[in-house]
């Protein structure tokens, strides 16, 4: 690529970033209005629940939380402090759920959450890519349609069910169900070779729990659009020209059936930040999901704004990155228009 083209990708990378800052202006708009909509506000929701432990508590306390809290400001208000916050101090707000800085909440899990997440996409992209490329070039195979029942099954099978006999089937095998992120003995050591491998050991059952389902439904689509390239034009304009079947499949149909998966990665950066909710509540996992659901029941809307919040930012920063890599991918997608 000449200057003159990264110039003009460069440009059009800093045209999308600054149309990006209104879009999530708009959201954490959306995102902070959204999430008052239930009737009352954290500090009704903390005195239901005591009230249902049987214990009574003073008008006096509830208004003297509301005003420590900022509840009893008007919701324009608290909206301009979040933002005013979070754009001169970095500051995200405080959690009433766990008496801390929202962003100590999120970084606490944040190391695991990516761990996981990233792992995950590793084996979801380096097991449906190679076996959707073998299921299309080998249509009607045994080894095709072993591919295609795999991918129907793993897409129908809901991923508590997949985690819970993938527990059992360890605590039969293993005698443990392989629960958490490590054993109890190891939790409060310092690392060793051997809390290592107790981490990646417990790392199989969620990797590929959370993993399956992405990669089934990658398998199909790679499939797909493998056999819809090998139709096209330009492969038989390639086996005419005397290109190798190997040159062509890699070159140019393997490139071009990446296109739907090249646009979806970017979307996945926010499966990153959260993790698989219902599956980390499931194999009790201590990552993003489960804080955030807390969050959004209980009414904690600076945690749970804040959440929402990032995972806007990521979208719109993973389609960009899509836009990209679809440009990079697939010639006949111009970025360097006229528009540039």
């Amino acid at each position: 690529m000449d200057i003159r083209k990264v110039i003009m990708v460069l440009k059009y990378i800093a045209r999308r970033m600054i149309i990006m800052i209104p879009i999530i202006l708009l959201v954490s708009m959306v995102v902070f209005f959204v999430i008052q909509l239930p009737p009352g506000d954290f500090v009704s929701t903390y005195i239901a629940t005591l009230q249902e432990e049987g214990e009574t508590v003073d008008m006096q306390i509830i208004e003297d939380l509301r005003e420590q809290y900022g509840l009893d400001k008007p919701l324009y208000v608290q909206y301009y402090k979040w933002m005013k916050g979070i754009l001169t101090e970095g500051d995200f707000g405080y959690s009433f759920s766990y008496n801390k800085p929202v962003l100590d909440v999120i970084g606490e899990r944040m190391g695991i959450t990516l761990l996981i997440s990233s792992l995950t996409m590793l084996f979801t992209y380096l097991v449906a890519i190679p076996i959707g490329i073998y299921s299309a070039l080998r249509q009607y195979s045994f080894g095709d349609y072993v591919a295609t029942i795999i991918g129907f099954l793993g897409m129908a099978t809901p991923n508590f069910l997949l985690a819970i006999l993938l527990m059992f089937f360890s605590f039969k095998v293993f005698g443990d169900p392989m629960l958490g992120i490590m054993s109890a003995e190891y939790v409060d050591a310092s690392w060793s070779l051997a809390k290592v491998f107790d981490l990646a050991k417990h790392l199989i059952i969620p990797v590929i729990v959370i993993g399956t389902g992405s990669t089934c439904g990658l398998i199909r689509v790679m499939r797909g659009q493998m056999l819809d390239e090998l139709d096209q034009q330009y492969v038989l304009t390639g086996r005419s020209k005397g290109l190798s079947e190997k040159k062509i499949r890699n070159k140019y149909v393997v490139r071009a059936a990446l296109n739907p998966i090249a646009s979806s990665i970017g979307w996945s950066l926010t499966g990153i930040f959260t993790g698989s909710t219902i599956t980390a509540i499931v194999l009790n996992l201590p990552t993003q999901g489960p804080v955030m659901y807390a969050a959004l029941r209980s009414q904690d809307m600076y945690l749970a704004g804040s959440w929402l919040l990032m995972m806007a930012v990521l979208t719109v920063i993973g389609t960009l990155i899509s836009d990209i890599m679809l440009a990079w991918l697939d010639p006949r997608i111009r970025l360097m228009d006229k528009r540039m």
